[in-house]
C-alpha cells in the first residue's frame, strides 16, 4: 500500500524516537444521517492491518449522528453582538467571533461564564497568552463547527456540534469491525481526542503527537480518516 498525505502535510512524522506513517483516506462527502459503520467498512477496512490506529474527524461522527443545530433555531442576542466583536476573527470562520458562535456558547454555557471567559481572555492577551477563553467556556462550545460556508457551502446555516459519546463510538468500531480508533478535533491551531477505543494503550498526549500538523487538512480533502502505522510495522 502507498501511503498519501494531503498537500503540504508529511506521510512521515516522528513521534517519541518511533517513525509513524499517516495516510488520507479520501472518502465521499459525508451527509447527516450516514452510517459511520458503513463508511468506515467500505473506505477504512480494506487497507487496515492489526496495530493501525485510525484517526476520525469528529465532525463526521457528528453528522450521522445527526448533531446539528440549525441557523434558524438560535436567536442572536444584545451580548453576542457585543462580545464577538472583541474576539478574534480567523479566515476559517471557526470561533466567537462569528456572532452566531457567540450566542450559541451563551446559550450553551451561560452569559455569565461567557463575560468571565471574556475578561479572562482579554487579560491573558496582553501576556501573550490565547486560547483561555475556550478553555473556561469548554469543548461543547470549542468544538462547535459550521456556520460558515468558506468551504462547504453546505455547511453555510448549520452548526455541527461534537459527536455524543465518542469512546463509545470506538468501542463499537473496534466491536464490529475489529479497528482500533480515535475521533479528534484537530484543526491547524489545536488538536484534542475525544475519544478511543479501550484497547488504545498509548497515552492522548502521545497520539496528539501523530497528528500534531493536522494530517487531515482544513479544506476540501474530504479525507476525515488517517490510517497511522508504525514504520517498523511495514
Amino acid at each position: 500500500m502507498k501511503f498519501v498525505a494531503n498537500e503540504g502535510k508529511n506521510v512521515e512524522i516522528k513521534v517519541e524516537n518511533e517513525i509513524y506513517l499517516r495516510h488520507a483516506i479520501k472518502t465521499k462527502f459525508v451527509e447527516k444521517g450516514d452510517s459511520y459503520i458503513e463508511i468506515i467498512k467500505k473506505y477504512v477496512k480494506p487497507i487496515y492491518r492489526e496495530g493501525d490506529i485510525v484517526s476520525i474527524s469528529e465532525k463526521i461522527i457528528s453528522l450521522c449522528q445527526n448533531r446539528i443545530i440549525k441557523r434558524e433555531d438560535i436567536n442572536i442576542g444584545f451580548w453576542a453582538k457585543i462580545l464577538s466583536k472583541f474576539a478574534s476573527h480567523p479566515d476559517s470562520g471557526v470561533g466567537v467571533g462569528e456572532t452566531i458562535k457567540m450566542q450559541y456558547a451563551i446559550n450553551t454555557v451561560g452569559l455569565i461564564k461567557v463575560l468571565f471567559a471574556s475578561m479572562a481572555s482579554a487579560i491573558t492577551k496582553i501576556f501573550g497568552i490565547k486560547g483561555v477563553f475556550y478553555k473556561i467556556v469548554g469543548l461543547e462550545v470549542s468544538g462547535l463547527d459550521g456556520f460558515y460556508d468558506h468551504v462547504w457551502k453546505e455547511y453555510k446555516d448549520i452548526g455541527i456540534q461534537i459527536p455524543n459519546n465518542p469512546t463509545k463510538v470506538c468501542n463499537e468500531i473496534k466491536e464490529k469491525l475489529k479497528i482500533s480508533s480515535m475521533i479528534v478535533d484537530a484543526n491547524d491551531l489545536g488538536q484534542v481526542i475525544l475519544g478511543k477505543s479501550k484497547d488504545i494503550k498509548i497515552e492522548n498526549n502521545i497520539l496528539i503527537k501523530m497528528i500534531r500538523d493536522n494530517p487531515a487538512g482544513q479544506s476540501r480533502e474530504q479525507t476525515p480518516f488517517i490510517l497511522i502505522r508504525k514504520k517498523s510495522n511495514i
